[in-house]
């Protein structure tokens, strides 16, 4: 069987629209995600609504809890004034279904335990960078592959007890390239790989600007940063 495996996404529907196409023909049979479903960008309910639609299992991220209080004061300024902004604008049905999301994901599928947190096993907010991943974490997660967000930066890493992937980010990459990010794990064959999906960042950037939100926000969609 072969997952998807996403995360991020921060309401960047043109970004989700254009990995969810190149998923087709690949034959994946279930999505999963790392969280962080809205914040940053501008159609949090248009992007709550594929999720739904689209059966795609996610976790809360940061942001997605964030918006849910209104209360981004760990955030940066351009972050919380993002926060804020969609807190305004989400549905009652939008705001439900993230509510009702769960803060990790544990799933098991032909044999292989696969945990799914935003930050890390043992901290939900924490920046797991691929320099510091140690397969430990594998043991702590009670897992064979471990699935982590919240960096935007993708990376897989295999050990001799599994392996730890980060799919990078669909909304807002941060590893100098522009393009989405999302990774493919397959069952059988045991492997992980990542791939790049460019999209019409001119359209959400656009968006964006007109939209009240932080222009910040959509310059760095351009550099992957």
């Amino acid at each position: 069987m072969k997952l998807a495996l996403i995360s991020d996404v921060h309401a960047n529907l043109v970004a989700l629209r254009a990995v969810l196409e190149d998923m087709e023909g690949r034959e994946i049979a279930r999505i999963l995600s790392a969280g962080d479903v809205v914040g940053y960008y501008p159609y949090p309910n248009e992007t709550v609504a594929v999720f739904h639609e689209r059966c795609i299992e996610s976790i809360q991220g940061n942001h997605d809890r964030a918006v849910l209080s209104s209360d981004p004061t760990k955030f940066n300024p351009a972050a919380a004034s993002a926060a804020l902004w969609t807190a305004t604008r989400l549905s009652d049905a939008s705001a439900d279904y993230l509510r009702e999301l769960p803060r990790k994901l544990m799933v098991e599928i032909d044999g292989i335990r696969i945990a799914v947190y935003h930050g890390a096993p043992f901290d939900d907010d924490y920046y797991m960078y691929e320099e510091n991943v140690r397969e430990s974490l594998l043991a702590m997660a009670r897992s064979d592959v471990l699935v982590l967000g919240h960096t935007h930066m993708p990376f897989i890493k295999r050990f001799g007890s599994g392996l730890i992937v980060n799919p990078g980010s669909v909304g807002q990459p941060r590893d100098g390239d522009p393009e989405a990010s999302y990774a493919i794990y397959d069952t059988v064959a045991r492997k992980a790989s990542i791939r790049r999906v460019a999209y019409d960042i001119e359209e959400v950037a656009a968006r964006t600007r007109e939209s009240g939100l932080p222009a910040a926000l959509a310059d760095r969609l351009f550099l992957g940063l």
